[in-house]
């Protein structure tokens, strides 16, 4: 028959078809119907007219729709019909042969309405394909309650993993090459203009469909006895497509694990085990003693998520073993999937907090340890400079990308458990602080990857360094205010003070500290400082407590070094800084040094003497001005941080002349401190004395008049200080120092400055307190 003849014939016999299915079912033998579905079935796979293909696949989905509202009906007669057979196969000395027996003859109703459905879902027509996939796992959804439960341990096996066999094979194997059109004017968007492609759609499709059963119908297929095996096949299925050169079907792959991960155990089950895995049937991880079926000792050792862990641990080796051929295929299939890194990572972490609710009950310090190296690898992927513009919304907006608050989101999910957990699982408290504050470094130093090249953003002035930067930021940020809130929870616990976690945060947090106005970002810093200052009011008298330990000797140096390398900064303040932005700036100076006023000196006995030396050494060296870069002469006074400088010497003087001094190292060090401080100030008065005498008619510089002028104010603040004081809280050596001040604060009466002229009359005069007349000798009972 010629072609049009055979295209007109199909037409016709459709058309009976159609009649047959919209008037003539309810007066149609049920014995039929099977009939019916393997017409409806050829009609969709013949090649000839697609549209009746997919004109076809609808008639099944009525047909579905029928099959359910007449089921008891159905079910009746086609179980007369069975009972009838059998007798005629039994009288024959025959079995009674049928598709899908022994399975009831309603649900071999369905399963051949399923398997019809399969076979076009393998047709080579991509639109087919998409419309039977569509109305399969449709018709399953809808309809899958009218079969009996060991029917579906047909759908499972016969139906379901034979699709996706088929679907897997058919996908691996498909043309690459470009197809230019679809045919008279259609055009193929790119994403679909290979074979390959084109069978990628399907992949994604019925592996998705697949998952979204298994969750949907999760009690029903636990309650098969083959639960487990079910499910390895399923998790093959899954790693396959995850590995799979084509990002779409990887990326779904991660998606339709998440799906299934999405089981919750029953309560009654819950009761019974805190595993939920367990409770499903699955043996519980490293327990070889829970095998399952014959000759399983122990559980599979190439799981999905081991593979992925691998992979992704791989990432962060120099160079991969020498014959690890293996290794070098599945990495190049995994590097595959990197183009579009971001959603393929995002879908990859978001798994973990659903997994984790199933194998919470056995997850060890040596799992947490592998999700680090998971979780670090992945925020550090970079950006591709095509892909930025839609993953993140513009370059300066502080906000997160979706995998940095998944990251984030994992890690919120174990600090969690850990807290509600026994009290062995608080030994996990430090990991999680220790990659909190890996990620807490990328907000001055960004992570790399590799040796990947940077490239120039298109048409943004930053380099991909710098940008990348700008983008870890506020995931660094984020991190940092994780860091405070645990911290300030679990401060006093075993694990936390014994692993040095204050120490680590104090490590951490001296980088932005020392950079300062370096940061990337101004917010850096200062959420820096409010940080340590909020861990120091909670971690300062955990430490004291602990003094006798010598478990936070390690943090005092480091601490020391934090205040040093924040208050007396290498970068200064940049130009544009108002004069309003810079006291604000100060201000927070301020606040170090009333911290250390109220949280540290007052408990200088239980505080290592180095220690407290270093701090003395900085109140010192902040409480007086030094020489630093010119600024306008408006700005001087405010610029050389005088509020700053204040504060620092009023907390060195009310240390240094306290009563409260109980032991010799409290009473070294108020020495010490006053014997500094007087040893500076006569420094500066000679060289001012010595610098007005050689600038003859020349003004001196304006920041060293303002130096000397608080000089002498900080020498009336001292003698002011020794007035109100008991005398025996001074010692000898600091008298002598004092009174030796008053020689050269007279060779400066000479100055030419009416400023310093003031400021000296003002140190001069608490001099007259101190004068008395020489002690009289007493000679042979005369005086």
């Amino acid at each position: 028959m010629k072609g049009e003849g055979r295209e007109s014939l199909i037409r016709t016999a459709f058309q009976c078809l159609q009649l047959v299915v919209t008037d003539f079912l309810p007066t149609m033998p049920c014995t039929c119907l099977q009939i019916v579905v393997d017409v409806a079935g050829s009609f969709g796979l013949q090649n000839q007219e697609l549209n009746i293909s997919l004109t076809s696949i609808g008639l099944l989905w009525n047909i579905s729709d029928y099959f359910y509202q007449r089921g008891d009906t159905i079910e009746q007669e086609l179980n007369r019909e069975e009972a009838a057979l059998e007798k005629q196969a039994r009288e024959k000395g025959v079995a009674l042969n049928r598709p899908f027996h022994p399975a009831p003859p309603f649900d071999c109703l369905w399963l051949c309405l399923y398997a019809k459905l399969g076979e076009l879902c393998v047709d080579p027509r991509p639109a087919v394909r998409k419309s039977a996939g569509q109305t399969l796992f449709s018709t399953i959804s809808a309809h899958g309650t009218l079969l009996q439960p060991s029917t579906w341990h047909t759908v499972v096996w016969k139906v379901l993993f034979h699709l996706l066999d088929c679907v897997r094979d058919s996908s691996t194997t498909a043309d690459k090459e470009k197809i230019e059109s679809g045919g008279g004017n259609i055009l193929i968007h790119h994403s679909r203009d290979t074979a390959e492609k084109q069978w990628a759609e399907t992949w994604v499709l019925t592996l998705a469909g697949v998952a979204r059963i298994f969750n949907t119908r999760r009690y029903l297929l636990q309650s098969l006895g083959d639960f487990f095996r079910a499910w390895e096949v399923l998790l093959d299925h899954i790693q396959s497509a995850a590995l799979s050169k084509n990002n779409e079907v990887s990326l779904a792959a991660l998606k339709s694990f998440q799906e299934i991960l999405q089981i919750v155990t029953p309560a009654r089950d819950a009761e019974r085990s805190p595993d939920a895995l367990t409770a499903m049937g699955v043996p519980a991880l490293g327990d070889p003693a829970q095998a399952c079926g014959p000759g399983r000792p122990v559980p599979r050792s190439d799981s999905l998520a081991e593979r992925l862990g691998r992979y992704e641990g791989a990432e962060h080796q120099q160079a991969p073993p020498s014959g690890a051929a293996d290794e070098l295929e599945d990495s190049a299939l995994w590097w595959s999937a990197w183009n579009t890194c971001q959603p393929f990572l995002t879908a990859l972490v978001q798994i973990f907090p659903a997994l984790y609710q199933h194998i919470k009950a056995n997850f060890s310090m040596e799992d947490l340890d592998k999700l680090g190296v998971i979780l670090q690898g992945a925020v550090s992927v970079p950006i591709s400079s095509d892909a930025s513009p839609f993953i993140l919304p513009s370059y300066t907006e502080a906000v997160l990308t979706s995998l940095q608050e998944a990251v984030l989101t994992a890690l919120d999910v174990l600090q969690k458990a850990i807290c509600v957990g026994p009290e062995n699982m608080q030994v996990m408290y430090p990991a999680i602080f220790d990659q909190l504050l890996l990620f807490v470094e990328f907000s001055c130093k960004p992570p790399q990857f590799g040796k990947l090249e940077t490239k120039h953003v298109t048409n943004a002035k930053y380099s991909q360094a710098e940008w990348v930067a700008l983008n870890y930021v506020p995931f660094a940020e984020r991190s940092l205010e994780v860091v405070v809130d645990l911290y300030q929870k679990t401060a006093c616990h075993k694990a936390v003070i014994s692993e040095s976690v204050l120490q680590n945060i104090v490590k951490a947090l001296r980088i932005p500290l020392g950079l300062k106005y370096a940061c990337p970002l101004e917010s850096t810093w200062k959420l820096a400082v409010s940080s340590l200052l909020r861990v120091l009011s909670v971690g300062l008298p955990v430490a004291r407590q602990h003094a006798a330990s010598g478990k936070f000797d390690a943090m005092w140096p480091e601490l020391a070094g934090a205040f040093e390398d924040f208050l007396f900064p290498k970068s200064t303040s940049p130009d544009s800084l108002s004069i309003q932005e810079f006291q604000k700036n100060e201000s927070v100076d301020v606040e170090v040094v009333q911290l250390i006023s109220t949280e540290i000196l007052p408990f200088a006995s239980f505080i290592p003497k180095d220690f407290v030396g270093k701090i003395m050494a900085m109140l010192n060296r902040g409480s007086i001005h030094s020489q630093s870069s010119s600024f306008t002469e408006a700005e001087l006074d405010v610029r050389l941080r005088e509020e700053f400088s204040k504060v620092c010497f009023e907390t060195l003087l009310q240390f240094s002349f306290s009563n409260k001094a109980s032991t010799p190292q409290e009473g070294y060090i108020s020495r010490m401190a006053l014997s500094v401080l007087l040893k500076r100030s006569q420094d500066v008065l000679l060289r001012y004395v010595e610098d007005e005498r050689l600038s003859g008619r020349c003004p001196l510089p304006r920041q060293q008049v303002t130096e000397i002028v608080f000089v002498l104010k900080a020498i009336s603040t001292l003698m002011d200080s020794l007035r109100k004081t008991q005398p025996e809280n001074v010692d000898g050596n600091t008298w002598a120092q004092v009174i030796a001040l008053y020689p050269t604060l007279v060779e400066c009466i000479t100055c030419s400055s009416s400023e310093v002229s003031h400021a000296l009359k003002e140190a001069l005069g608490p001099f007259k307190d101190f004068m008395q007349p020489p002690a009289m000798k007493v000679l042979n009972g005369e005086s």
